[in-house]
């Protein structure tokens, strides 16, 4: 359960629109910082900046695969994160549309990219609420 701190904390993770579209977006996929770097269209530096306030919050989990470490929504979160995008309408706008048909664009050439996928945190996997 959230106490006060975390719920601050918590709370300055899903603030930012960027934080907010990377939550989105992992929710769905277990992303590392280059496939979040792609469909987002950002440095990696600023893409891990804002993985790391989100990590600090207690909203991921992580698996290192060889160089990579791919990131999704901590199981414990997933129905609140995706409850709460659903509540603020937030899955519904353009951006968060584009960034889903690009996380399927990146996903599909993740075979043949340097990024090889995680083995622990599968991908596609959702939860009914």
């Amino acid at each position: 359960m959230l106490v006060m701190s975390d719920l601050v904390t918590f709370s300055r993770a899903l603030a930012d629109p960027t934080r907010s579209r990377i939550v989105n977006l992992v929710t769905k996929d277990a992303l590392c910082v280059c496939e979040l770097a792609d469909i987002l269209e950002m440095p990696q530096s600023s893409v891990s900046s804002h993985v790391q306030i989100i990590r600090k919050a207690g909203l991921l989990d992580s698996e290192k695969c060889e160089k990579w470490t791919y990131f999704r929504i901590a199981p414990e979160y997933r129905k609140l994160i995706q409850s709460l995008m659903v509540f603020f309408a937030v899955a519904e706008t353009r951006e968060f549309k584009k960034d889903a048909a690009k996380a399927t664009k990146r996903l599909a050439q993740r075979e043949g990219s340097c990024c090889a996928g995680p083995k622990r945190l599968t991908t596609r996997k959702t939860t009914t609420a």
